[in-house]
């Protein structure tokens, strides 16, 4: 049989990369560490970890038990959450949704939600994938409404990981201009067309986005101003401090004396979801995706 303790120890090595640091984290020894992980190879019949002088890394069959281990960890967090809860009779749901995201989708998804299971209580947790989507592996939240840019998705993200990722929609970003800007009228823009101007960012992770599109047409970005919040960033707009890129879904509520225009092929574009752990497929988790898609569909529609 394999020792759940033991395998936390092996989630604690693959997270730090070292066993000194494992150690740290866990308050033991790295002797301990050690022991613990050569122990959990002699029970497997193999190596987990390879060492060097650069510390450690998983090995395939370390990749494996790396993800049993998040399993584990979230199987046994919800269990005790669901324990807490036996008797009010209730099931407690608890979801992580990025900003933007959450304030259109999330809303209508509940009404759906709470008809079909009347006694689900329902907490909120707002936060940015690389925040909730490690909440969802450890069990921390049941569910994460999150996104990924161009590309495949994020590592998490992966057939091997432990995380099931539900496709809810495209989220293409506009070029956001002052309503009097010349380039304001026209029905699409290409990227190479915005090198003269000057830049807002109504997202920290968009300038290395910008940035990337930028270097494609052939043009370094100046940028003036970066805020974390959309809305702020189109209201810089107004005032004449630059363009932006602002993705779809963030376009409302509506900016007096801006202008969205879509970019020409191939345009920038957020990939929205829902990461959930592969065997949690409660009645109530399904419900409420089953609610994210016809919300998403809704937005998606001309």
């Amino acid at each position: 049989m394999i020792d759940v303790q033991r395998l936390r120890v092996l989630r604690a090595v693959a997270e730090h990369g070292s066993f000194n640091q494992a150690a740290a984290a866990l308050r033991l020894t790295p002797s301990a560490v050690s022991q613990h992980v050569a122990t959990l190879e002699r029970s497997l019949g193999a190596q987990v970890v390879a060492r060097s002088t650069r510390g450690v890394t998983l090995t395939p069959a370390g990749r494996i038990m790396v993800g049993a281990a998040e399993s584990v960890a979230a199987e046994l967090e919800h269990a005790r959450q669901q324990v807490n809860w036996l008797g009010s009779g209730r099931t407690q749901l608890t979801i992580a949704a990025f900003t933007s995201g959450g304030r259109l989708l999330l809303p209508g998804a509940f009404e759906r939600l709470t008809s079909a299971h009347p006694d689900t209580v329902v907490h909120v947790r707002e936060g940015e994938p690389e925040d909730s989507l490690p909440l969802v592996r450890q069990g921390a939240v049941d569910l994460a409404l999150a996104y990924h840019f161009d590309g495949p998705l994020p590592g998490q993200l992966g057939p091997s990981s432990s995380l099931a990722w539900t496709v809810l929609m495209d989220d293409p970003l506009y070029v956001v201009l002052p309503e009097a800007h010349p380039l304001a009228e026209r029905e699409a823009l290409a990227i190479s067309e915005l090198a003269a101007e000057p830049w807002v960012l109504g997202c920290l992770k968009t300038e290395a986005y910008v940035r990337r599109y930028a270097e494609r047409a052939g043009f370094d970005p100046e940028v003036r101003g970066t805020t974390t919040d959309y809305f702020f960033a189109r209201s810089l707009v107004a005032a004449g401090m630059g363009i932006s890129l602002i993705p779809s879904i963030a376009l409302a509520p509506e900016v007096p004396g801006v202008r969205a225009v879509p970019i020409t092929p191939p345009a920038p574009t957020r990939r929205i979801g829902v990461a959930v752990l592969r065997r949690r497929n409660h009645s109530h988790i399904t419900t409420l995706i089953q609610a994210l898609k016809g919300q998403a569909t809704a937005l998606s529609e001309p």
